[in-house]
């Protein structure tokens, strides 16, 4: 499942993983505005797309455009999905995660996470 992402740009889940995410923004409050926008922002626009003979993935246009694909994308392989950027863009908020790497270490440390 292919859909608009945080920070401009995409989101690729595995079906298993999308399914228990949309569950969980379902069941988010109907109530609140900013839920509804997010979860619309997750859930509307999101296809499900396959790998053709030759490992390709078609991202449609109107979600190349919320994340201003170009040229060159970079395919970012986290935890339980693929995030892909445009290349500039990755590079900016690749450089500015790094800027902040320590900062957070700390924070993290403290949960006891790091």
């Amino acid at each position: 499942m292919i859909t608009k992402g945080l920070d401009g740009c995409l989101f690729i889940y595995p079906t298993p993983v999308w399914e228990k995410l949309a569950e969980k923004l379902g069941s988010l409050p109907l109530g609140e505005k900013k839920m509804r926008q997010f979860v619309r922002l997750m859930l509307a626009g999101a296809i499900e797309s396959d790998v053709d003979r030759q490992g390709r993935v078609l991202i449609p246009n109107y979600l190349s455009e919320y994340a201003a694909l170009k040229k060159d994308a970079v395919i970012i392989g986290l935890y339980d999905r693929l995030e892909v950027w445009e290349e500039k863009e990755w590079v900016k908020s690749r450089n500015a995660a790094e800027k902040e790497k320590d900062t957070v270490a700390e924070e993290l440390g403290r949960l006891g996470i790091y």
